[in-house]
């Protein structure tokens, strides 16, 4: 036989509530089933609520990492220079240098800029090259330039001399022990007939001399 206690009740046979010491009431009934009730609500509304957050969150992590993300491949942009100077060619009656190099060289911009937008009024063809050993060199050909335009395209900076690529010669402006010379650093400027052509940046002698070659084949 089981000598568990049963809970007392009254003598309507109503359990009486240890903490009362009596029987509930009907309105206490009541109240405490509205009491539960009401905090069984409460505890969904707050699990609901982190639910939701916990979506949100993670909606923002996917937006984070995988649309925002930025390209780690670190490779720059390449633009096809050819296929740009042919399509750019019919706006201009003076052949625009198009230097055929090696798979080793990029571009990162080409673009012909017209006399109208140009705010020296001379319109001129623009190729921003990316060497092999990752340095700059950018060609600029200017069309019917004059001395005032190269001034102003090399910063008002002086020739150091000259060299022959190609069997053209080209002004030399090196630069490279100034302090902070940035794209200006190094550049050759030659002119063959309507064709005023400046390359400026950072490159090594060896790649300044492999392009001016290349161009001035482009110029003959």
């Amino acid at each position: 036989m089981s000598d568990r206690k049963q809970p007392a009740h009254d003598e309507q046979g109503r359990p009486i509530v240890a903490e009362l010491g009596r029987a509930e009431t009907p309105q206490e009934i009541a109240e405490r089933k509205a009491a539960a009730s009401a905090a069984r609500r409460n505890n969904q509304t707050i699990l609901n609520l982190v639910i939701a957050l916990a979506a949100s969150l993670l909606v923002v992590f996917v937006i984070v990492v995988i649309v925002v993300r930025p390209d780690q491949s670190g490779a720059p942009r390449s633009v096809d220079w050819v296929s740009v100077a042919k399509d750019a060619q019919p706006s201009v009656s003076t052949k625009l240098v198009v230097p055929t190099l090696p798979k080793t060289w990029s571009a990162n911009r080409a673009e012909l800029v017209d006399a109208k937008s140009s705010p020296d009024g001379i319109a001129s063809w623009q190729i921003g090259f990316l060497t092999p050993s990752t340095q700059y060199i950018g060609l600029v050909q200017g069309i019917k330039a004059d001395a005032t335009w190269v001034s102003s395209q090399l910063q008002r900076k002086k020739s150091t001399g000259d060299e022959s690529f190609g069997g053209f010669r080209w002004q030399v402006y090196d630069h490279r022990s100034d302090d902070h010379p940035g794209n200006l650093a190094y550049a050759l400027v030659t002119t063959v007939g309507d064709s005023t052509v400046v390359l400026a940046g950072t490159g090594s002698d060896a790649e300044f001399a492999a392009l001016a070659t290349e161009i001035s084949g482009e110029l003959e």
